[in-house]
């Protein structure tokens, strides 16, 4: 009689370890791609008349294009760590890449608010007047609102609470590591509704303070799966699992 564990393949340690480095690699690149993104978005983000005046278009295309990158390697982290994921619970994995998949989704939606400025300020050549920087505003105010949804919330509900139980779970990686991502990710996921109320602005030092351990808990997890990779290669779960 075929079992859960019959199913699933066997992974040589060597192909789970190189994994682990993968996926380390895709956790550093959406910090080396988005950091970058957001300083290239500083005119279009932070001028109120952007789409009236001359504009830095070539500079925030360019952040654009970074920032879809992020979000492409937001999904690969999840996809490339799924097959090692779903030893310790499938329901849980899946839920990990759907996450990643959902915040993505979320930036994208902000990426199109940007170049929808870009574009107006290049149709109407500075002349739209009023009713055009109220466009540009409401434009960047919805870009502004994709960034509190995706990379604070649903990355602290992703990466914080539902990969850090289950790498806490497998002890792939350190657990106390894991645990800054346990903790992190419910405060990151709290921080980010207490914005969304009006608690405080999304860039006060307090909601930075808040989500720092939701960072340093993905930075940390992508040096060290590309240093050290994993602890040990997870086992099989047992036909009960």
């Amino acid at each position: 009689m075929e079992t859960t564990s019959s199913r699933i393949p066997e992974t040589s340690p060597d192909a789970v370890q190189r994994t682990a480095r993968i996926a380390g690699v895709w956790f550093v690149l959406t910090f080396v791609l988005s950091i970058p993104a957001v300083l290239l978005y500083d005119p279009v983000l932070n001028d109120a008349d952007y789409i009236l005046g001359a504009g830095a278009d070539g500079r925030v295309q360019l952040g654009a294009l970074l920032e879809i990158l992020t979000a492409v390697a937001n999904v690969a982290t999840a996809v490339v760590l799924f097959p090692v994921l779903k030893r310790q619970s499938e329901g849980i994995a899946l839920g990990y890449v759907g996450t990643r998949i959902l915040e993505s989704t979320v930036i994208v939606m902000g990426i199109a608010c940007v170049l929808a400025v870009v574009a107006l300020r290049q149709d109407l050549a500075g002349e739209g007047g009023a009713d055009a920087a109220l466009i540009g505003r409401s434009l960047v105010a919805f870009k502004d609102q994709t960034f509190l949804l995706g990379p604070a919330f649903c990355a602290g509900f992703g990466n914080g609470i539902l990969l850090g139980y289950l790498m806490f779970r497998s002890g792939l990686v350190p657990r106390p590591m894991a645990l800054i991502g346990l903790i992190g990710g419910p405060i990151a996921c709290a921080t980010a509704t207490a914005v969304l109320f009006g608690a405080y602005e999304q860039q006060s030092a307090v909601n930075f303070l808040f989500t720092a351990p939701e960072i340093v808990w993905e930075a940390s997890l992508g040096i060290w799966l590309i240093a050290k990779g994993f602890r040990s290669v997870p086992a099989p779960p047992s036909p009960s699992a």
